[in-house]
């Protein structure tokens, strides 16, 4: 199956909808307008055939085959529709998050991402489904009108007069209804993070009894407020519906017993004139329903135009080949300077500071907690665009469009890890040399690595980071960067990881940044950076561990391409 692209600069979430299903919405629209034409023919005929004798059923026969066939594939449109609408929101702000900045995602958060895949996106989903029905009711109600106009102008003008009162006091209890609706879908985000805090924060909750029934309490008002806030807006809807109702057998009433313009012709007239309220009565309903979901609707994709905009995209890469391995990669930063956007002009944030990295050195990075130890990783990584200053790869400057292809020298694993249960990796040996780390990691007797997967990642948190170790190790990159990666290890892993990986990578032609409190192993790096306040303080080198160390290295750390 073939797609549009998924983005047109300055293109909206309706914009984007409109242009990638339009032949499948016009397909929708057509069977609707005909289905609805052909709705008004047959009740037509209905109410000529009763008054009138002789009539041929040809035109009611036709009108009925018509109304089914339209129907039916109005049906499979909105069907097809309506996968495709809730496919391509996905796709739509799925793409928004991944083209975003790193440092814009993060700041943005994850809860407004999901927000608005499931609620907004519900939304917006919602209308384009609702869009045919609002068409054919719509042809319906108008075609309705017209062939009361036929029948008696008095009798349509008062229809009419009854129509409008009802559609606006109508219009009003649907739009309040709507309001306690939206409300309780608000409420309810708040309420399914309780639900999520129930498991999440399960030990916590069984450590205090207080706290767990405060935490009960919370709930059970959350609970509470959604009931209420739907329960008055679906009375409300109710009471709309049998309002809607009274005012049509009202008008039936009014033209049954009121003297002057309705008596003449008044069986006819009453015939037809019934036929049609009541047949018409339900497609006005989900008429007057549907409309107020365009304005909801358009607020929900404002929502989602105005969170991709915070989102700011990264600038469009280019090509930049990295030199075949193993030849040396030198990186370089020339007074960088980062900055938080949340923090205040001149505070937080790191540098102004000059840094030279090689391949085939090992270098500690440490200082205290907001030295700036990750931010300096992440921006020598390129997930952070510094705010000033150059960077430099093997003798040129790294510009904008070519950040993707410069942050393919690295591989990390940051504090903030996220572990995939897919290697996604399309390397076919990927599963031989995972398996291999695994089992030098003595991981093999709890994961296996099969079809290009983890056969599980519920592991303890030490554990976890080495499948995350694995992970990294396979990508092969110039530069490897480990943020606190031992803290959660035993002291046997420490060792391995500090002593033996260590000094392997460096042999392999490797540049390797460690982020790390472990002072007892300085000594394994060849220089140790010293951070405070964003600054490089002091820089240290050190005797690395020689050829000649008692440590056996970990025999095929060094992933082979295929």
């Amino acid at each position: 199956m073939s797609w549009a692209p998924i983005q047109r600069p300055g293109e909206g979430v309706f914009g984007h909808l409109l242009r990638n299903s339009r032949r499948l919405l016009a397909a929708a629209v057509l069977a609707s307008v005909a289905h609805g034409a052909c709705s008004v023919v047959m009740i037509s005929q209905i109410s000529l055939a009763l008054y009138s004798a002789g009539r041929t059923p040809w035109p009611f026969l036709a009108a009925a085959l018509g109304t089914l066939a339209f129907h039916s594939a109005g049906a499979v449109a909105f069907v097809r529709l309506s996968q495709r609408v809730h496919a391509e929101i996905r796709r739509f702000l799925f793409e928004g998050a991944m083209a975003a900045e790193l440092q814009s995602l993060e700041r943005t958060g994850p809860a407004r991402v999901q927000a608005a895949l499931a609620e907004h996106g519900a939304r917006v989903g919602d209308l384009f489904l609702s869009l045919p029905l609002i068409l054919t009711n719509t042809v319906v109600v108008a075609g309705c009108l017209l062939f009361m106009a036929t029948l008696s102008a008095p009798t349509f003008l008062a229809a009419l007069a009854f129509i409008l009162l009802g559609s606006i006091t109508y219009y009003a209890a649907v739009k309040r209804s709507l309001k306690y609706l939206d409300r309780a879908t608000q409420e309810q985000d708040g309420l399914f993070g309780k639900f999520a805090s129930m498991t999440a924060g399960a030990t916590e909750l069984r450590l205090n009894t207080c706290k767990a029934q405060r935490f009960r309490e919370l709930t059970y008002a959350a609970i509470d407020t959604v009931r209420r806030s739907r329960t008055r807006g679906l009375s409300i809807f109710a009471v709309a519906g049998s309002w809607g109702n009274f005012l049509v057998f009202g008008f039936i009433a009014l033209v049954l017993y009121a003297p002057g313009p309705f008596a003449h012709g008044r069986g006819q007239v009453m015939i037809g004139f019934s036929l049609v309220l009541i047949y018409m009565i339900t497609p006005l309903q989900s008429l007057l329903t549907n409309i107020p979901y365009i304005g909801l609707a358009r607020s929900s994709a404002s929502t989602i135009d105005r969170l991709l905009r915070e989102l700011r995209r990264e600038p469009p890469s280019v090509a930049s080949p990295l030199r075949p391995h193993p030849s040396p990669h030198r990186i370089e930063l020339k007074q960088v300077v980062y900055r938080y956007p949340s923090e205040p002009a001149g505070a937080g944030g790191m540098g102004p500071l000059d840094l030279v990295l090689e391949t085939g050195e090992v270098v500690f990075v440490v200082g205290g907690n907001g030295s700036g130890k990750t931010t300096l990783g992440k921006v020598l990584a390129g997930l952070y665009a510094p705010d000033a200053g150059e960077v430099w790869a093997d003798g040129a400057r790294v510009h904008p469009a070519e950040r993707v292809a410069y942050r393919e020298r690295f591989s990390a694993v940051f504090a903030d890890y996220h572990l995939f249960d897919n290697l996604l990796q399309t390397d076919l040996s990927a599963d031989i040399r995972a398996n291999h780390l695994l089992r030098r990691l003595q991981l093999d007797h709890k994961v296996k690595a099969e079809a290009g997967a983890f056969s599980t990642t519920q592991l303890s948190q030490g554990q976890r980071k080495r499948l995350a170790l694995v992970a990294a190790l396979l990508e092969d990159r110039p530069f490897l960067i480990f943020d606190e990666w031992a803290a959660d290890q035993d002291p046997p892993f420490k060792e391995i990881f500090y002593r033996e990986l260590l000094h392997e990578l460096k042999a392999h032609g490797k540049g390797v940044i460690v982020i790390s409190h472990d002072d007892r192993y300085f000594s394994c790096g060849d220089r140790v950076l010293f951070m405070e306040d964003g600054q490089l303080v002091a820089s240290r080198a050190q005797r690395p561990v020689g050829a000649g160390s008692i440590y056996q290295p970990m025999d095929g750390i060094r992933a082979h391409k295929a």
